[in-house]
């Protein structure tokens, strides 16, 4: 397939939960390489009231299954839905879809090889983004089977992931399992680390109004400061701790509890191990 066929046909979005619902809206307000509602098609058997609005305010068709009439000039396909729903749609969908249209899936433990059997001879590409691209500001790490890895395959995967946030690739999916654990679990781990800081600041006498809105404050402006020094590579996270920690202060006696006895650092490695053999737990069910 010639590399502008990859960029001009339809693209159809299967599933519109959180994640497909925040691509479909990146796609639509981009400025450069996006889409408009004649260019993609949501397959969605239970729209939301924000799906319903968007597909209104930039006339999507939304339908319950994709059918043979509007899979016709589809050449970008992307699996939004939840892994355990895929086997059985994914039967339908390859009958329709037409030949050598890009697969790009977004499934949580769907491995390359179970793809290629749902959709033989298609260029396939799996994508694990995080939950932060609803406002784009996630990341997306995305590995390619053989028959989708010429440049402008990616190059088109690039275009419709890059409205979630970075995009990164990897050539061993192997890795993927603990891309999932990092940065696709990742967002909870920080979650309950604001809600612990909270309720801590709650613990020692704060209104819990005012605990929340420093424990939030302080985890936002802390990762800002974090991808501030990571983009002008001036201060990576052990840098940016150590300049904050003075000896004998506030933060030192924190961090020494935190620390004492592989501490934190051993619980979030215990953690993201965890993740990771749940990932491949799941990927071999499906």
């Amino acid at each position: 397939m010639p590399a502008a066929d990859t960029q001009t046909g339809k693209v159809a979005l299967i599933g519109a939960g959180r994640m497909g619902l925040a691509l479909a809206a990146g796609w639509l307000r981009s400025r450069r390489g996006g889409l408009d509602g004649d260019t993609l098609v949501i397959i969605e058997p239970n729209p939301s009231d924000e799906l319903e609005e968007l597909s209104t305010r930039h006339g999507i068709k939304v339908l319950p299954e994709l059918t043979k009439s509007a899979a016709t000039g589809v050449d970008r396909v992307v699996l939004a839905v939840k892994p355990q729903a895929i086997p059985a749609i994914g039967e339908v969908l390859a009958t329709r879809l037409p030949r050598g249209a890009l697969i790009i899936s977004i499934l949580a433990g769907a491995g390359l090889i179970g793809l290629g059997r749902l959709f033989p001879g298609h260029p396939i590409i799996r994508a694990m983004p995080n939950t932060p691209g609803s406002i784009g500001k996630g990341i997306s790490v995305a590995i390619s089977n053989l028959d989708a890895d010429p440049p402008h395959f990616r190059a088109a995967a690039d275009a419709l992931l890059k409205v979630l946030g970075a995009v990164e690739w990897v050539e061993d999916e192997r890795m993927m399992d603990a891309v999932t654990a990092v940065s696709g679990s990742g967002p909870a781990y920080v979650f309950l680390m604001c809600e612990a800081l909270a309720r801590a600041g709650e613990a020692e006498g704060l209104p819990p109004a005012l605990a929340e809105k420093l424990a939030v404050a302080t985890v936002s402006g802390a990762g800002a400061l974090l991808e501030d020094g990571h983009k002008r590579k001036t201060a990576d996270a052990a840098a940016l701790r150590r300049a904050v920690t003075s000896p004998g202060g506030t933060t030192q006696a924190a961090l020494d509890v935190m620390m004492a006895g592989g501490g934190l650092p051993m619980l979030v490695r215990n953690a993201v191990s965890a993740a990771e053999r749940q990932s491949r737990k799941l990927g071999s069910t499906f």
